[in-house]
């Protein structure tokens, strides 16, 4: 669970909320026709972007905003120099017995213990982190789309209202329904847009680029072991990977 996700995104309905409170009821604020509009509106105008298969994997995709284990790059690292050790000493074999937690490390042990050469090893691990971008990519794009969407939707149930409202001037009693979907639509687009939809498209931008980040270290790391490269020359390699930080710790101890 990404903690700073779900806080970020509860915390600032919760503020919202309390300043409608402040403000007078939560009646004040909900509108159906408004609501029909800008999500109802919005989701179909973005449905038209893709093909119904993504379309609904967008919505699984959006679960990585908020339940995602990425593999820290330090434990990535130990792992492919005990794989090098275990290379040097029973060769690539050795590497079949070996517990790997990592389904992309595991991909590439297995095309080393099968004996392919590197350019196999390089091209099918390339492939594989080229195809996971392009899925990173299809969610980035959907709820990138729903944020610019959503307040132009905001922005025609604005128009909408305003139509509405002008069109019944003679009865006051029309004005104030008419008016609350001109604003209303106008506050939803803008909350869908900027409090879940850019948030959330940030966020899986964050994690395509962890994921690229490990996979790419593990790529390199079992490419070395192929080459037959020392472990302790391996370790200094991957640990460019690292933030400086974390580098000059580990060269201190």
């Amino acid at each position: 669970m990404d903690i700073a996700t779900l806080i970020g995104i509860i915390g600032s309905f919760a503020f919202v909320i309390m300043a409608m409170l402040l403000g007078g009821t939560m009646n004040m604020y909900f509108d159906v026709p408004s609501v029909l509009i800008v999500i109802g509106g919005s989701l179909f105008v973005v449905l038209t972007k893709y093909t119904m298969g993504q379309f609904f994997a967008c919505f699984k995709i959006a679960g990585k905003a908020f339940m995602f284990k990425s593999d820290d790059p330090e434990d990535l690292i130990a792992k492919i120099i005990e794989m090098a050790d275990a290379a040097r000493k029973g060769g690539f074999l050795a590497l079949e017995e070996m517990e790997v937690s990592n389904s992309f490390m595991q991909k590439g042990v297995d095309l080393l213990v099968d004996g392919h050469d590197a350019d196999v090893v390089r091209a099918t691990l390339q492939k594989d982190i080229s195809l996971t971008e392009e899925r990173h990519d299809h969610g980035i794009s959907f709820y990138a789309a729903l944020a610019d969407v959503a307040p132009a939707m905001g922005m025609i149930g604005t128009l909408i209202g305003l139509v509405a409202m002008l069109s019944n001037m003679d009865d006051p009693k029309a004005i104030g329904p008419a008016m609350a979907v001109a604003l209303l639509t106008t506050m939803y687009g803008a909350m869908l847009a900027n409090m879940v939809a850019t948030p959330i498209a940030n966020k899986l931008a964050l994690r395509k680029g962890q994921e690229k980040l490990n996979r790419r270290l593990i790529m390199d790391g079992l490419l070395a072991i192929q080459d037959g490269q020392n472990p302790r020359v391996i370790d200094g390699f991957l640990k460019n990977y690292l933030n400086e930080s974390k580098r000059e710790v580990d060269v201190d101890n």
